[in-house]
């Protein structure tokens, strides 16, 4: 069974009422810092994502990312700055405030004696006692499992699961609260480009309503691509960038690629205006060009650029320091 198939008792399942005009933001922080020690993992990171908006969390391998989140889902202690999610200290969130957030996780602890549905039936009764006409809880298991295509599923036990349908779990008992505020860890995981297509169309049929906030982490970049509103890059430790998807790519890639055939050679350029070059190529060479691509950076050039600025930038502080204990030894 496919999303398209089950899409109408899915929607129904998360469609809480009119959230009325300016909601508050989901997430705010500012000038978040977190200290190990003598090792500083984060530096004065500003974030904020608003009502049904998608953000992705990007960044490479120890910048700092889970321990973001873990910091915004109540999960860690912060040294210093200041963080509201749905309008709650992370650190003073009790029961009330949890049950408004879900979260998916890259593992869970192991359920491997329940079956599908029965599990999702005994979660989602802890969130009965927090439900309001304006955001009802828990969501029906059964529009939960055909939203994530584990209808045929239901009766099984968790263990015997394959990895994706495992991961579609996942992903069904992060959102049985109907929450407010959704984090996906690295979500499709395992999934096949089928299921991993039917995700991405959940999330958007979620955000569309413009009430659930979604915080995504991942290495895939098409994929924060295709889902996300707002990007925020973290490198050591640091926001090097944020804003819509569109004006990072544009504003941090170094142009746009022209791809094109001369004299049956193939070239390669990287410009920063490519209608005029276009233009003068066509006028220089006529018939002779052939094969003529222009492609728009994407966020993943942009996310590498940044990368590789943020070291070299790094190497030459570090450079110019070294220089300046030499000059003082001297």
């Amino acid at each position: 069974m496919t999303l398209q198939q089950t899409r109408p008792a899915a929607l129904e399942a998360v469609q809480p009422t009119d959230p009325g005009p300016h909601p508050a933001p989901a997430i705010e922080v500012r000038d978040l810092g977190m200290r190990y020690g003598s090792v500083q993992t984060l530096r004065g990171v500003d974030l904020r994502v608003e009502a049904g908006e998608v953000m992705a969390l990007l960044g490479p391998n120890g910048a700092g990312k889970t321990t973001t989140i873990e910091i915004l889902e109540g999960f860690r202690r912060r040294s210093s700055g200041d963080v509201r999610v749905l309008g709650c200290d992370p650190d003073a969130g009790r029961e009330a405030w949890q049950s408004r957030i879900g979260v998916v996780l890259q593992a869970w602890r192991d359920h491997r004696r329940w079956r599908v549905r029965e599990l999702l039936h005994h979660l989602g009764r802890y969130y009965r006692p927090y439900s309001s006409p304006d955001w009802p809880r828990p969501q029906d298991p059964d529009a939960l499992l055909a939203a994530v295509g584990l209808t045929d599923q239901q009766d099984q036990r968790v263990g015997r699961l394959s990895g994706g349908q495992r991961r579609r779990l996942d992903v069904a008992i992060g959102l049985v609260g109907n929450p407010e505020l959704l984090f996906l860890d690295e979500p499709t995981v395992g999934f096949d480009p089928e299921a991993r297509q039917e995700f991405h169309q959940l999330i958007r049929s979620i955000s569309a309503r413009g009430r659930t906030a979604i915080v995504l982490t991942t290495h895939d970049l098409v994929e924060a691509e295709q889902l996300a509103d707002t990007v925020a890059i973290l490198v050591d430790g640091r926001v090097v960038a944020r804003g819509p998807m569109a004006e990072i790519a544009a504003r941090h890639a170094a142009g746009t690629e022209i791809r094109y055939r001369l004299h049956g050679r193939e070239h390669v350029e990287t410009v920063p205006d490519a209608t005029a070059r276009v233009r003068a190529l066509v006028r220089a060479h006529d018939t002779a060009l052939s094969h003529l691509e222009v492609r728009p950076q994407t966020l993943e050039d942009a996310y590498l650029q940044m990368i590789r600025d943020h070291h070299r930038a790094e190497l030459g502080t570090s450079t110019l320091a070294v220089e300046a204990g030499h000059h003082d030894a001297a």
